[in-house]
């Protein structure tokens, strides 16, 4: 589900990413929990005002979570980490 969402959400992807796990392993140790919370729950489509609930954040602190998510899974470094190597 990881997968899905970052094919949609990084920009110019060259190579095909890495697998589920390693994908979920390297985003968990890149992102804060806040950005990797909001990252599940958009790539499993569950309910954001519950989630906003349960980390204690208004809709304009998720709003400025999610784009900073966003900007982060397109940077060149993480970006590069999350695609499959050429040999």
């Amino acid at each position: 589900m990881i997968h899905t969402f970052l094919t949609t959400h990084i920009k110019k992807i060259h190579t095909p990413l890495k697998d589920e796990g390693s994908l979920h392993e390297i985003l968990k140790r890149r992102l804060t929990k806040k950005e990797f919370k909001i990252l599940l729950a958009l790539s499993q489509n569950e309910d954001i005002e519950a989630l906003c609930q349960k980390l204690n954040l208004d809709q304009e602190r998720y709003e400025e979570i999610k784009l900073r998510l966003l900007k982060k899974i397109n940077f060149h470094d993480l970006k590069e980490e999350l695609l499959i190597k050429e040999a």
